[in-house]
């Protein structure tokens, strides 16, 4: 069994591993930049090692330092939470090497699935309806315009090498492709540290859809249904729920069965996510395979009660499978939050953190790693904490929501809060009418609503304000024997004052 559990990751996924690790009575490592020196997952650790400068790519995409710590901790396994080195089969590998358990699916596994472009050809090769597009990496601008010309335009140019929104542009004509191309080569590079993209034909208002799959050593590997993920803002994930609302038995049976032949084509190991385009007619299109533990996985744990973590490092230690496929219980919903400006096309907010008050009550959980005090700086990206919710249905689901964004204070920075309460109140969202273009088409990309909107809300504040003194006057005139001569009797007013006057007590 497994002894000790480096994580090598920050923020809020490192803390989240390390609250199972604490569950399960395994000691933690953390591992951290200059500028997280007071970050939250370096004092939730059992101990923490300093790993170089804050750019990425001298410490948390650091191979060799993060074996070496690992090394000298006496850690006998890693744990990669999502982004930096957790779909690098380098590091997979040198963890083996260094007889590290790697909690997640094997090399070869993430070389045929976490590389997109071969995950495209794996899940051809097996029958997999896929997405019209290159089969291996782009070598150059000519072929980007080559492929462009046969495929047609709009297209999409993603990362090979990761996911998460980073590397990815649309590109509507020609004269688009050869910015598109630099630029998301260089998200690419600073992300993953690899600049290989490929291209593929953009499908126009789809909904994304995700089905999580998990395997063992033992050769079984199941799915444990869909996330739809359909609220982007930059192509990167806003808001995701289970069960989808356009998911039937017949449709989740069919992405299902695709997902984990998917995943027994590559003997996978550990939590893994197939994605998928799901267009109007429910016709879907592969589109990748993460070989990670996913940001989005809280709203599979609430709608099945499995810790995922848990799972994940019990089968690293060559147990078999404990959970079982089920159909998803009740309905769960996770914004995310992040620290950046919707009105400035969603730019990041760092800053000083100065008050935090976080949403509770039944049914709301917060993964957060950050505190009152914690600066956000440029160097990663902008999530302060995920916030999850789950009710016994859609509706009521998406009304906790709303109720526990109301609550969520942070003081200090610029929040998306307020954005996605717009979400959560928007009638096309309540309808279940969504697709990856719902916020340009209903939110004005994030932008404030139009002047008269915004008027009807001045006015209703407005009013309760005057709804607020008119009660006071009241309360004021029967306190002071200033009681009216006409109108409602004294006894009325009298109990109404005695009413005001608890409740501004209770307040």
């Amino acid at each position: 069994m497994i002894r000790k559990i480096l994580v090598a990751n920050r923020g809020e996924i490192a803390v989240r591993v390390m609250r199972t690790c604490r569950e399960m009575g395994i000691p933690t490592v953390a591992v951290f930049s200059d500028a997280d020196r007071r970050a939250l997952h370096t004092s939730y650790a059992t101990e923490a090692y300093h790993i170089g400068p804050a750019p990425s790519a001298q410490s948390y995409l650091s191979i060799p330092k993060i074996i070496e710590v690992a090394k000298k901790s006496g850690a006998d396994a890693v744990h990669p939470g999502y982004g930096f080195l957790s779909e690098r089969a380098a590091f997979a590998r040198a963890c083996q090497e260094a007889g590290i358990t790697f909690i997640g699916p094997d090399p070869e596994a993430i070389e045929a699935m976490g590389e997109k472009t071969q995950a495209r050809r794996t899940v051809m090769a097996a029958g997999v309806p896929v997405v019209p597009g290159t089969e291996r990496p782009l070598t150059s601008l000519a072929e980007a315009h080559e492929v462009a010309k046969k495929i047609g335009f709009p297209l999409m140019l993603k990362a090979a090498a990761g996911g998460g929104g980073k590397g990815m542009r649309i590109v509507h004509k020609d004269s688009e492709l050869e910015p598109a191309f630099d630029t998301a080569r260089r998200e690419a590079t600073a992300a993953f540290g690899d600049n290989s993209v490929y291209l593929e034909k953009y499908i126009e208002e789809p909904r994304h859809i995700e089905i999580q799959i998990f395997g063992d050593r033992h050769g079984r590997v199941i799915h444990l249904n869909e996330r739809e993920c359909s609220i982007q803002r930059r192509h990167q994930k806003v808001i995701e729920e289970s069960p989808s609302p356009i998911m039937d038995e017949d449709l989740r049976r069919r992405m299902g069965e695709v997902a984990v032949k998917a995943g027994e084509a590559v003997k996978y190991v550990g939590a893994g996510t197939c994605e998928f385009l799901v267009d109007k007619h429910k016709n879907f299109y592969f589109l990748e395979m993460n070989t990670r533990l996913q940001v989005e996985h809280p709203v599979t744990e609430l709608t099945t009660g499995y810790d995922l973590v848990r799972e994940q490092i019990r089968v690293a230690s060559g147990l078999p499978l404990e959970i079982q496929p089920m159909k998803p219980h009740g309905h769960a919903i996770e914004a995310r939050i992040y620290a950046e400006d919707p009105e400035q096309g969603f730019r990041p907010a760092p800053g000083l953190l100065s008050f935090i008050r976080s949403p509770g009550g039944y049914g709301v959980r917060v993964d957060s790693g950050v505190y009152a005090g914690f600066e956000v700086t440029p160097h990663y990206d902008p999530l302060l904490a995920k916030l999850a919710v789950w009710a016994p249905d859609r509706e009521r689901a998406i009304a906790r929501m709303d109720r526990a964004l109301s609550e969520y204070v942070v003081n200090g920075v610029t929040t998306n809060i307020t954005f996605l309460r717009r979400i959560m109140q928007h009638a096309a969202f309540k309808e279940g009418r969504t697709d990856t273009g719902f916020i340009d088409r209903h939110l004005g990309g994030g932008k404030r609503p139009p002047p008269e909107e915004q008027f009807v809300q001045v006015a209703m504040i407005a009013s309760a304000i005057r709804q607020y003194e008119y009660q006071r006057e009241l309360a004021d005139r029967i306190v002071t024997g200033m009681g009216p001569d006409k109108g409602p009797s004294k006894w009325r007013l009298l109990g109404r004052a005695q009413t005001f006057r608890a409740r501004m007590g209770a307040e």
